[in-house]
């Protein structure tokens, strides 16, 4: 039902979101106990609504424990809809030690994380420990700041292609792009094969 109901909230571009539904998709994360894969979501203020949810129940409908952080706790609102999410621990209080992966949505959120120095230190020793990153629409963004992305082959949402090229990436416009531990996407339409690809990703490293 559960997963249902997150495709109805897709197809309807969560236009129109209410508190209950937020609510209901933050139940998804207080039943998702899975002690074999943990994933943290990086987000802030501003992220996009359905890049942040949509990855969050798909991967928490298959029993991947998932964890939202973000510079400090509390809850925060999309950019583009009036869906919120809570960001149940500060980076600061994590290590990558404690996940699998590391999936960062897009919005106007990835521009405000790029410049808090704690986000960016943890994306980047995220990144070197070898272990699995997802980054949609903006959010490559903040691996860019992390100066980890020279010779890596990525996407992103068009506007952010310098950005990336002048961090030493290189840029492909195509849904989906995977090079080392990373995998990118562009924009809301390519979410079903973004987050497809972060599960396969997660089952194939068990």
């Amino acid at each position: 039902m559960l997963l249902m109901l997150g495709i109805v909230l897709l197809a309807s571009g969560l236009t129109g979101a209410t508190q209950r539904e937020s609510a209901v998709v933050d139940s998804m994360l207080e039943s998702s106990t899975s002690t074999e894969r943990h994933v943290a979501v990086l987000v802030t203020e501003g992220f996009q609504d359905a890049e942040a949810y949509m990855p969050i129940g798909y991967l928490a409908n298959r029993g991947v424990n998932i964890t939202v952080i973000g510079p400090d706790t509390g809850r925060v609102k999309a950019y583009n809809s009036d869906f919120e999410i809570v960001i149940d621990k500060a980076v600061s209080d994590v290590t990558p030690d404690d996940f699998d992966a590391l999936i960062i949505p897009g919005g106007k959120a990835p521009a405000k994380l790029k410049e808090d120095p704690a986000s960016v230190e943890f994306a980047k020793n995220f990144f070197n420990t070898g272990k699995l990153v997802a980054a949609i629409c903006h959010g490559p963004q903040v691996l860019a700041a992390a100066g980890v992305l020279k010779g890596v082959t990525t996407t992103g949402v068009n506007s952010i292609q310098g950005e990336l090229e002048a961090a030493g990436a290189k840029y492909l416009d195509q849904a989906l792009v995977t090079d080392k531990n990373l995998i990118t996407s562009r924009v809301p339409d390519d979410l079903p094969v973004f987050a497809e690809a972060i599960d396969k990703a997660l089952n194939s490293a068990r």
